[in-house]
Formats: C-alpha cells, sequence, structure tokens
C-alpha cells in the first residue's frame, strides 16, 4: 500500500525550532549565589550568567521538565475486501485535539511564549508549533492506495510535547566575597506549556511489525486487534471500532472537564486589602529623565509616563505595601498616594500582550502584587513583573503621557527598567 496524497500538518506554520538596589528597604543580606544549574540546549540565556542594568524589566523562560507522547488526533477503521483494492478517501473521526499553549491564556501571545517553544524544539531536537494552532483545524480526510485487502486503520497523529518552565529574571546576588552582581537567576513566575510537532498520516493493519510507542503503534491499538469486529467478514468500507470510539469518549469528557474548571477571565469584586505600607514614598521614574509613573485621574484611564508638577497632586508618589522578600526578590503592591489605588493590568484584558497598566480599589489580587528586581547596592534601578499575568512592566516610546503597559518578555531595548527614587 502507498500513499497517494499527503497532507502533513499543511499550514499550521511548523517552525523549526531555534531557538535593585538599596532603596530604602530594609532588606538582609542575600546568601552566597548558588551554581548554576544546567540549562536545556538551545535557550538564549543561561542561569548563572551576567546581565546588566538594562535587563532588569526583562525575562526569558527556562525549560524545566519536557513529555512527549505520540498522539492519534484523527482515525477511522476501513476494511477492504479483495475486489475493493486501489484508492479510498476516508473521512475519519477525531480522537484528540491538540492546541498550542503557554502559561494561563491558552493561547501564544507574545514573544516569551515564542521563545519557550523555540527552546523547547531546540532541546528535544524537534519542528514544534511555535506560534497558536490546533489540530482541530486539520482536514480529516486521509487518501490512501491499498494493494491489498484486510483490516485497516487508518490515522493522523503527532506527537504531544508538553512541561513546565521559569523564568529567568536579572537581579541582584551576594557573591561568595560579599560583593554585589547582576545574574540570571530563576524568578518566582512558572507555568506549563503544550506543542507538538508536524502531523503525519498513514494507514496499519494488525499483523503489521510497527516500532513500539511510535505513532503508528498508538493507531493499531485503535484497531481492536483480535475483537469480532476486526477479526469479522465485512463489506468494504468503515468498521466500528469499540477502542477508538472509547478513546474519543474519554478525549471528549477530558476537554469539558478542563473547560469546566478553567478559571473564568472577567473581573471579580476585589476584596479590599488591609495594607501594611512602609512610610516612604516614591517616584517610579525613567532613569536621568524627568517623566516618571503617574496614576490616572479618571477610573477608565491608564498609569502614564508624566513630568512631575506642582499639579501633580501625588499622583506620582508610590508607596510599597505588604513588602515580601524571596531569595532576593521583592514583591509588593503599589499603592498611589494620589488616588488611594493600587496599581493593576485590568482583569478583563490581563491575557493580552501590551495590556496597560492602571490602578483599582486595593483587594487581595495577584493582579495587584508585583516583584521588584533590584540593581546592586548604590542604585536603585529595577525592573517590574506583574504577579499573576508573568509581564514584565515597560513603556513603548518615551514621551508624556505614553501608558505603562506589560510585555511578555519586557522591553529588550532596556525601557523596562526603571529607578525607584525616594521622595
Amino acid at each position: 500500500m502507498r500513499r497517494t496524497k499527503t497532507r502533513l500538518g499543511r499550514g499550521l506554520g511548523v517552525l523549526t525550532a531555534t531557538a535593585a538596589a538599596a532603596v530604602g528597604l530594609a532588606a538582609p543580606a542575600a546568601a552566597a549565589a548558588p551554581a548554576a544549574a544546567p540549562a536545556a540546549a538551545g535557550q538564549a540565556v543561561q542561569p548563572g550568567q551576567t546581565c546588566t542594568a538594562a535587563d532588569l524589566g526583562t525575562r526569558h523562560p527556562v525549560i524545566k521538565t519536557t513529555e512527549v507522547t505520540p498522539t492519534i488526533t484523527h482515525f477511522k477503521g476501513w476494511y477492504v475486501t479483495q475486489g475493493s483494492t486501489g484508492s479510498h478517501t476516508v473521512t475519519t473521526s477525531t480522537q484528540t485535539t491538540i492546541a498550542v499553549s503557554v502559561g494561563l491564556n491558552g493561547t501564544v501571545q507574545g514573544s516569551f511564549a515564542v521563545e519557550a517553544l523555540g527552546s523547547v524544539g531546540a532541546s528535544l531536537g524537534l519542528n514544534v508549533q511555535v506560534n497558536y494552532s490546533s489540530t482541530s483545524s486539520e482536514s480529516n480526510s486521509i487518501s490512501w492506495n491499498f494493494f491489498e485487502p484486510g483490516y485497516y486503520g487508518l490515522y493522523k497523529g503527532t506527537k504531544k510535547v508538553t512541561g513546565a518552565y521559569g523564568s529567568l529574571n536579572c537581579n541582584r546576588i551576594q557573591q561568595d566575597d560579599g560583593s554585589w552582581a547582576l545574574k540570571w537567576t530563576e524568578g518566582p513566575d512558572s507555568g506549563s506549556y503544550t506543542t507538538y510537532t508536524a502531523l503525519e498520516e498513514g494507514a496499519v493493519r494488525c499483523e503489521d511489525k510497527v516500532p513500539a510507542d511510535s505513532i503508528m503503534a498508538k493507531a493499531q491499538r485503535l484497531l481492536d486487534c483480535g475483537s469480532p469486529a476486526a477479526t469479522a467478514k465485512h463489506p468494504a468500507g468503515p468498521v466500528p471500532s469499540a477502542k477508538a470510539d472509547q478513546a474519543k469518549h474519554d478525549a471528549d469528557n477530558a476537554a469539558q472537564a478542563a473547560q469546566d474548571t478553567k478559571a473564568p477571565q472577567a473581573a471579580q469584586p476585589a476584596t479590599r486589602a488591609a495594607l501594611n505600607c512602609q512610610s516612604a514614598a516614591y517616584k517610579i521614574d525613567v532613569p536621568g529623565k524627568p517623566l516618571n509613573w503617574s496614576a490616572p485621574l479618571l477610573a477608565n484611564d491608564g498609569i502614564r509616563l508624566r513630568e512631575s508638577t506642582f499639579f501633580s497632586a501625588h499622583l506620582d508618589n508610590w508607596r510599597l505595601c505588604n513588602v515580601t522578600e524571596n531569595n532576593g526578590v521583592l514583591e509588593a503592591t503599589l499603592w498611589n498616594w494620589g488616588n488611594g489605588g493600587c496599581a493593576t493590568v485590568p482583569a478583563d484584558i490581563a491575557n493580552k500582550e501590551q495590556a496597560h497598566l492602571t490602578t483599582a480599589t486595593c483587594g487581595e489580587d495577584d493582579l495587584q502584587r508585583f516583584y521588584i528586581y533590584r540593581d546592586v547596592p548604590g542604585s536603585t534601578k529595577i525592573g517590574l513583573q506583574n504577579k499573576y499575568t508573568g509581564s514584565m512592566m515597560g513603556h513603548d516610546r518615551y514621551a508624556n503621557g505614553e501608558l505603562i503597559r506589560q510585555y511578555s518578555s519586557g522591553r529588550q531595548d532596556g525601557t523596562g527598567t526603571y529607578t525607584l527614587t525616594r521622595v
């Protein structure tokens, strides 16, 4: 038997994978830096490498685990009689749907997700999807030329790739000799990813010898070899398969369960937080320049770059509240003195690349929590990362009135580095 037509992942866009400072805060001395752990091949940045203050507002993925599973996405049992050999076009049934995703969003948005999937593919030596796609968009018809009669399983399948990632951030560490340095270290943010390789299609019989744990072997198991359905004589055409039907039933149930448990994206009423704020107030400045973060007067506006004037009314003054520190990384809520709100990424657009930052009623909400990465002591330069989204804060251009936004990998040109200036 041989194929007369192929549809190997047509239109799926397969890409070869390539992949702050003493700021008036009482912080205990950091312990000696741990040895850098080996990173997956293909990562542009390795843990323990030196970074600069311009990197404080950026991040890169580090791949922590990978798992590759041969998966059947489309299947149909097909019986060929002595007189029905030749070319057949068979419409298969969907068995499993695989969608590419990174983190919370259920899609792939921003350069961080693309870099993460690229690192996965490079580490495994596989061509994986690095942009959002789903196997449900693949045509389910297969054309095949049958030379011998028999019971066949026609299939499409792929290698499903899943695992966990972490975030490499630039932060200060204290070295063995007591000095300080900026290094790429694993930050608090982490998540999971799913992707897959190009789809392949084929036909397999019960008597065929195939490699164990291959895509073809997975399809052969769906043939339910040895069952009455497989051994009985049939007219030419489709043959019901109990295993294939059960596999689809299980996949449908799993998909529904995942949908039922998916966290809602809509904004939820926040419980007002009892904030424990430090007495010091700060401006979040663009280093060496007059513009700084200014909170909005109107609820439907965002935090923007403004120049402080007599009329600023403390909208450019921020306090750090409920401050904690873990492995040298500060975590805090940013309370604005001028409007009494807390900096946040709006819940209804939190999954969007370049969503703007605003203020809202202070509450117990990870959207209002920020990791703060600091330059070495003596410098007040910082980078800020939203705890919930994992994205870094930055601005698209230096201009009065420019919104502060989130960027999944940060601003690689250094415009995500700010100065925390005590007022």
